[in-house]
């Protein structure tokens, strides 16, 4: 039976602790992106900015160096955007969702990732050569086309450029081959998807595991199944809430720093209930009805404002008054990360 209820403020410091929001840690950028189950990439400063918000002496270069190695891939897996991931975790997410309806398991996909594949085993292939190729190829004409290259591609596990995903990165469209990923049965690598989702996110429901992935309830729920025991709460709405064993628990009133965000930061999207960190009544200020979400600031680990650069400075736009050893602390903040971005 589950009996410990968990308030909004609990929930909030374990979300804070798991994303290492509440002290940054002496890590490496592999190792951050690893905890945290990837890194949202659409925006490619977002993750540079949300590793430097979770690790000490973190350096842009440093990154760059990861992904000129190949030890850090951008390429599309949880809710089908992109993400920078280790080709570890890489192999297991699109294992883990390889019996979901996704683009690149449709039948054309199938079908055209050979030729795909030995289109790129030369070297970067660019969005418009690859989808002359299929129109002249497979007469495939048009958005049919485009779409076709987009699923045939993440089917034949071409992932974006690492030249993509720099700081200043080169323009998007140029795609590299990874080495097949080995094959793992898709019911095991699931159970291990969400154990690792729940080291990050964790203590969650099944729908907020559905919303981070995107993937269907049943495929979850048996799954689930494999990682018992696990440990079992109650969210202040009577909601089941699942964890992994001996994961953070930190007390309500533990003290949790400023912190500035990136855009689509994945605390800001990872639950159906995304009120442990973005109280609801400034959701509509942070997620646009487009899907874009704001660069954002955390006071005492909730949301409290947006951000933006003007002029090689940090603008903050506080959602309500802040009290002024608070408006220091921000404006400490914003120094700093002034200071990594002129780095």
């Amino acid at each position: 039976m589950t009996d410990r209820v968990l308030t909004v403020r609990e929930l909030n410091r374990a979300a804070l602790a798991r994303q290492l929001l509440l002290e940054r840690k002496r890590l490496s950028p592999v190792a951050v992106i690893e905890r945290l189950a990837g890194m949202q990439a659409q925006w490619p400063p977002a993750p540079y900015v949300g590793i430097w918000a979770r690790m000490t002496g973190f350096k842009r270069a440093t990154l760059e160096r990861e992904l000129a190695k190949g030890t850090v891939v951008k390429a599309t897996v949880m809710r089908q955007t992109l993400h920078l991931v280790t080709p570890r975790d890489y192999a297991l997410f699109r294992a883990a969702m390889s019996e979901t309806n996704f683009p690149w398991e449709t039948s054309v996909a199938k079908r055209l990732a050979p030729d795909v594949r030995k289109l790129a085993a030369n070297g970067p292939v660019v969005s418009a050569d690859a989808i002359a190729y299929l129109e002249g190829k497979h007469r495939i004409t048009g958005i049919s086309a485009r779409r076709a290259w987009r699923a045939a591609r993440m089917r034949a596990h071409l992932v974006h450029h690492h030249e993509t995903a720099l700081w200043r990165a080169r323009p998007e469209g140029r795609f590299v081959l990874l080495e097949e990923p080995e094959v793992q049965a898709p019911l095991e690598a699931r159970a291990e998807m969400i154990r690792r989702y729940l080291a990050a996110f964790g203590p969650s429901s099944l729908r907020d595991v559905v919303q981070w992935s995107m993937m269907h309830v049943p495929e979850l729920k048996a799954s689930l199944a494999l990682l018992e025991p696990l440990r079992r709460f109650r969210d202040e709405h009577g909601r089941e809430l699942f964890d992994v064993p001996r994961a953070p628990l930190p007390d309500s009133d533990t003290p949790a720093p400023v912190r500035f965000l990136p855009k689509w930061d994945n605390v800001l999207l990872a639950w159906a209930d995304r009120t442990r960190v973005l109280p609801e009544s400034y959701r509509k200020q942070v997620i646009g009805i487009n899907g874009d979400v704001a660069q954002t600031f955390l006071v005492d680990g909730f949301v409290a404002g947006t951000w933006s650069v003007e002029d090689g400075r940090v603008v903050t736009v506080p959602f309500a008054k802040l009290s002024r050893p608070v408006q220091r602390d921000v404006k400490e903040e914003a120094g700093r990360l002034e200071a990594f971005l002129a780095d």
